[in-house]
C-alpha cells in the first residue's frame, strides 16, 4: 500500500473521524498486514498501528467483525476474533497478542456422527410429516371420545351436590389418565432410553418425537417446582434421589440418561433435555448431577455432562459434552471454567420427607376436590346456564347462513375475551399485593409451605405473558411494571423502555434506574434457593444502562449506571461495580460503552424533538395495541363460532366434532396469525435497516413483533414447522429439522437445506442498541447446526456444514468459515473438533 508522506492522518470526505494523530507505521509483517486489512474495511489509506479501534478509529462491533472474517481468510495471519479485538484494541497490540496466543482450545468439542450421514430424502420426510398429522389426528380422536363420554354422563346429573360429585369423579380419573397415558406410552414406544443416535425424519424419530410431545403435553409439566414433579420424572425412568428440587420447566426427553442425587436444585430456564440434534441426527447422552449440586438459571448442559457431589454452575452458563465438573468446584461461563464465586447464597431451613410428602399431598387435594370440579361442573354450568350454547346443543342441526350463529358468537366472545382482561388486569394488580404481605424480604423461609405457595402464586400471577405482550414497547410498559410492583424510580420515557418479554420471581423487589431500556427476555432472579429454603431479595438496575437481549440478571449484580449489558451477557456477581463500560460474554469481560456510530441520532433523544417524537410513536403504539386486541378478539370470534356451530351438531357427531374441532382450531390459528403479520408488511419483505426509535419505520417494525406466534411450538420438529416459516416470508431450503429454534425477522433469514436447529435457539436479525435500532440478513447455508439455546445476530453468515455449539452467541456482522465449529459467548472457531463435513453436505 502506498504510504502518505504525513505526520498527520486525515479523514477524507467519506472516511469514518479517525480524529487528528500523528501516524505510526507498521514494524513487524504482520502488523502491516493487519493494517492493510483493516484500512480496506474502514475503506480508508491507512491506519496508525497505536491507534484504539472504537475510541480512535471511530470503529464498532460489526465494522470489527468485517475485519476478522477478512483476517481468517488470510492463510499468512493468524485468526482474529471478536474477543481478541476487545482484548486488544490496536494493530500493534492485537499483532503481539495473536502472535503469543497459546493454541489452547475453548472446551471439549461436540463429537462428531460415529459414520457418515446421508440426510434422509424428501419422500421420507413427507411420510414423516404426514404419520405425525395422523398421530396428532388419533390422540385428537380420543380425546374427543373421553370428553364426549365425560361430558354425557355429567349432564345426566341432577342438582348441584350431583354435579359436584359426578365432575369430581371424571375430572379425577381424567386428570390421571392424561397423566399416565404419556408414562405408559414412554414404556410402550422406547422403554429404556440408552446412549445412542439416530436419523430424524425416520421411524425411530417418530418414536421419538410422539414420546417427546406427550411428555411436554402432560399436565404435570405444570408441577415444576414441587415435589410431585420430581415424581413424575421418577415414573418416567429418571433416577433422581431425595430432596431435589427442579424449578425449570424445561422437561427432559431421554429421562432414563438424567441421574440427580439428593439435594441437587436447578434454576428455571434450564435446559437438561439428555438429547441434542447435530447434523440431522438425534443424539441421546447421560447427564449426571451428583449430590447437592447447584444448577444457575439460563443454562444448558448438553449431553454427556457430569458434575460431581457439592459442584455448582453459575447462571447463564453451558457445559459442553464431555465437561465435568469435579465435587465441591464451582464454575461458570459459556464454555464452562473454574470460579471461586459461591453461588450458592443462602443457608438450609427444615424441609424434611414429611413436609414435602404433606405439600404434595396438600396439591393433590386441592386438584381434585376444588380445581377439577370447578373446571368440569364449570364448563357444564356455562352450557347450562348460557341459552346460545344450550339451545344449539338442542338443535342437532347447523345453520351457517343464521344470523343468530354470529350474533351469539359475536356476545360470547366479547364477555368472555374482553372480560377475562379486564378481570385479569385488576386481579394481578390486587391479589399479588395481598400475597406479598407474608413473604419479607431477605428473611429465609423452607420450601414447600405456605410462604413458598404465596411467593409461588405472585410470581405466576405477574408473568402473564399475555400483558407485557399487550403493552410491551411502548411508553405504556411502564405504567404496567409499576401497577404490578416495580420500583421504577423517576422514569425519563423512551417509548421503548422494555419489550415484550419480561419476567421475575417477585415484581416487589425489581428496581430499575431512570433512562435505562431493556429489550426482549430479561429474567430479573430475585429469589435464592436451596434444595430446603428460599429467600427474596431486591434486584437493582443502575441509570442510563442498555440492557440487550436474554439476560439473567440476579440480585447483587456487580453493575452500576451507564452499563451496556451485550446479549446472553453473564452478570458479574463479584469484583469491583462497574460502571460507564460494556460488558460481553459469559463471562463477561469489558467492550466501549458506545461508539460513534451510534450517537447518530443524539439529537432525537433531548428537548422539544423527543417531546414531539414520544408523543407521535405513543399515538402510534396505542393504535397497535387496540388494534392487536381486535386481533386476539377476532380469532377467539372464530374459534367461538366454531363452538357454537359444533354445538348445534353434538348429538349426531359427538367426539368426531370435538377433533374435528381440535385440528381445524391448529389450523386456523396459523394461517389466521400469518396472514395478519404478512397483512401488516403489504406481503413485502423487509431490508436492512439503520434507524432511530423515533423513526415512524421503526413503530412499524415493532407492530410486526406483536403478532403472537407461540402457535409456532406446537409445529415444533415437524414439516409443518417449516411450511409456516415460508409461509411468514423465512427462505428455507428443504428438509430443515427446527426443534424449536425462533426468528424474529422472517424475511432477512436464510435457511439452507438440512439445517439442524435445536431447541432454544434463535435467529435476531436486529438490535436495537440505545434507541438506535440495526437490523440486518442472517444466512445459515446447507447443513448447518444450531445447538440448544444459542443465539445468532444480524448480518451473519455460517458457511456450509458449519457448526454453533450449545448456548453460544454467535456477534453480529461474523462469518463463519464452510464446515468450521464455533463456540463460546461470544463464539470463536474451536480447533478440536475433527469431524466429517461430508456428512452435513452430502444429498439424500
Amino acid at each position: 500500500m502506498e504510504e502518505k508522506s504525513l505526520d498527520v492522518l486525515t479523514p477524507g470526505p467519506d472516511e469514518p473521524a479517525i480524529g487528528l494523530r500523528k501516524y505510526s507505521g507498521p514494524e513487524t509483517g504482520t502488523e502491516k498486514d493487519l493494517a492493510e486489512v483493516l484500512a480496506d474495511v474502514m475503506d480508508v489509506e491507512r491506519v496508525p498501528i497505536d491507534s484504539h479501534f472504537f475510541d480512535d478509529l471511530g470503529a464498532n462491533s460489526l465494522v470489527m467483525a468485517h475485519f476478522c472474517a477478512r483476517v481468517r481468510k488470510r492463510a499468512d495471519l493468524p485468526s482474529a476474533s471478536m474477543k481478541d479485538i476487545y482484548r486488544h484494541p490496536t494493530i500493534r497490540s492485537l499483532a503481539t497478542g495473536l502472535a503469543n496466543a497459546a493454541p489452547t482450545p475453548l472446551g471439549p468439542s461436540v463429537p462428531a456422527p460415529a459414520e457418515v450421514v446421508t440426510p434422509i430424502g424428501t419422500v421420507r420426510y413427507v411420510l414423516c410429516g404426514t404419520l405425525q398429522f395422523l398421530i396428532f389426528l388419533g390422540y385428537s380422536f380420543l380425546a374427543g371420545l373421553v370428553a364426549d363420554r365425560g361430558y354425557a354422563w355429567v349432564s345426566a346429573s341432577s342438582g348441584v351436590v350431583d354435579i359436584y360429585l359426578r365432575s369430581f369423579v371424571f375430572g379425577g380419573v381424567g386428570f390421571v389418565g392424561l397423566c399416565t397415558f404419556p408414562i405408559a406410552a414412554k414404556w410402550l414406544l422406547i422403554g429404556r432410553w440408552k446412549s445412542r443416535e439416530f436419523p430424524v425424519w425416520g421411524l425411530t424419530y417418530l418414536r421419538f418425537w410422539t414420546v417427546k410431545v406427550l411428555i411436554h403435553a402432560n399436565p404435570m409439566v405444570l408441577f415444576v417446582g414441587n415435589p410431585l414433579y420430581v415424581l413424575y420424572l421418577r415414573a418416567l425412568g429418571a433416577r433422581i434421589g431425595k430432596g431435589v428440587t427442579i424449578l425449570s420447566r424445561n422437561v427432559p426427553v431421554c429421562p432414563d440418561l438424567l441421574t440427580v442425587g439428593a439435594g441437587t436444585v436447578i434454576r428455571k430456564d434450564s435446559f437438561f433435555l439428555c438429547y441434542r440434534a447435530h447434523a440431522g441426527r438425534i443424539q441421546t447422552g447421560r447427564v449426571t448431577l451428583g449430590r447437592d449440586v447447584f444448577i444457575g438459571e439460563k443454562t444448558v448442559l448438553d449431553i454427556d455432562t457430569t458434575m460431581g457431589d457439592g459442584a455448582q454452575l453459575g447462571h447463564t452458563s453451558t457445559l459442553y459434552s464431555g465437561q465435568a465438573v469435579p465435587g465441591g468446584q464451582r464454575w461458570h461461563g459459556s464454555p464452562a471454567q473454574l470460579t471461586q464465586h459461591d453461588y450458592l447464597r443462602i443457608g438450609p431451613a427444615t424441609c424434611g420427607t414429611l413436609r414435602r410428602a404433606g405439600f404434595g399431598l396438600v396439591t393433590v387435594l386441592q386438584l381434585f376436590f376444588l380445581y377439577m370440579p370447578l373446571a368440569v361442573g364449570g364448563v357444564y354450568m356455562l352450557v347450562t346456564l348460557v341459552p346460545a350454547l344450550n339451545n344449539r346443543l338442542s338443535q342437532g342441526t347447523v345453520d351457517l347462513t343464521s344470523p343468530a350463529l354470529y350474533i351469539d358468537a359475536l356476545v360470547l366472545s366479547l364477555l368472555l375475551f374482553f372480560g377475562l382482561v379486564v378481570v385479569g388486569l385488576a386481579a394481578m394488580f390486587a391479589v399479588p399485593r395481598l400475597l406479598n404481605l407474608v413473604v419479607k424480604p431477605d428473611k429465609v423461609y423452607p420450601l414447600y409451605g405456605f410462604h413458598y405457595s404465596a411467593h409461588r402464586a405472585i410470581g405466576r400471577m405477574t408473568n402473564i405473558k399475555f400483558f407485557t405482550w399487550l403493552f410491551g414497547d411502548s411508553s405504556y410498559i411502564v405504567h404496567y411494571l409499576r401497577g404490578v410492583g416495580y420500583d421504577l424510580s423517576q422514569v425519563e420515557q423512551t417509548g421503548s423502555n422494555f419489550g415484550t418479554e419480561v419476567q421475575h420471581e417477585t415484581p416487589f423487589l425489581c428496581s430499575v434506574g431512570s433512562g435505562t431500556m431493556v429489550a426482549d427476555g430479561l429474567s430479573i432472579i430475585n429469589a435464592d434457593y436451596s434444595s430446603t429454603s428460599f429467600r427474596v431479595s431486591r434486584a437493582s438496575i443502575g441509570a442510563y444502562n442498555f440492557l440487550g437481549n436474554n439476560i439473567a440478571y440476579p440480585a447483587g449484580a456487580r453493575t452500576g449506571e451507564n452499563c451496556l449489558l451485550a446479549t446472553k451477557v453473564m452478570v458479574p456477581l463479584e469484583g469491583e461495580v462497574r460502571e460507564g463500560v460494556g460488558l460481553l460474554g459469559s463471562p463477561c469481560f469489558e467492550i466501549p460503552r458506545s461508539v460513534e456510530r451510534d450517537s447518530r441520532f443524539d439529537h432525537l433523544r433531548t428537548g422539544d424533538e423527543l417531546r414531539r417524537s414520544l408523543a407521535a410513536k405513543n399515538r402510534y403504539n396505542v393504535r397497535s395495541m387496540v388494534f392487536f386486541l381486535l386481533v386476539r378478539w377476532l380469532h377467539f370470534f372464530v374459534l367461538t363460532m366454531l363452538g357454537l356451530a359444533n354445538a348445534e351438531l353434538y348429538d349426531s357427531y359427538g367426539h368426531v366434532l370435538i377433533a374435528v374441532f381440535l385440528v381445524l382450531s391448529l389450523g386456523f390459528t396459523a394461517v389466521y396469525f400469518v396472514l395478519v403479520e404478512r397483512g401488516i408488511a403489504a406481503f413485502r419483505t423487509l431490508r436492512p435497516q439503520v434507524r432511530s426509535i423515533y423513526d415512524p419505520y421503526f413503530w412499524w417494525h415493532e407492530r410486526l413483533w406483536k403478532v403472537p406466534d407461540t402457535y409456532l411450538n406446537v409445529f415444533n420438529g415437524t414439516p409443518f414447522k417449516n411450511v409456516i416459516w415460508r409461509m411468514l416470508g423465512v427462505r428455507i431450503g428443504s428438509r430443515v429439522f427446527d426443534d424449536g429454534c425462533y426468528m424474529t425477522e422472517r424475511t432477512l433469514t436464510t435457511v439452507g437445506n438440512d439445517c439442524t436447529l435445536n431447541a432454544g435457539s434463535k435467529i435476531q436479525c436486529h438490535s436495537q442498541e440505545d434507541g438506535t435500532f440495526k437490523s440486518d440478513r442472517s444466512t445459515l447455508e446447507a447443513g448447518c447446526t444450531i445447538g440448544v439455546g444459542a443465539h445468532v445476530h444480524y448480518g451473519v453468515t455460517m458457511g456450509t456444514g458449519a457448526v454453533l455449539a450449545p448456548d453460544s452467541f454467535l456477534m453480529k456482522g461474523e462469518e463463519v468459515p464452510q464446515h468450521a465449529r464455533w463456540g463460546g459467548n461470544p463464539a470463536t472457531e474451536m480447533r478440536d473438533a475433527p469431524y466429517q463435513p461430508e456428512a452435513l453436505t452430502r444429498k439424500g
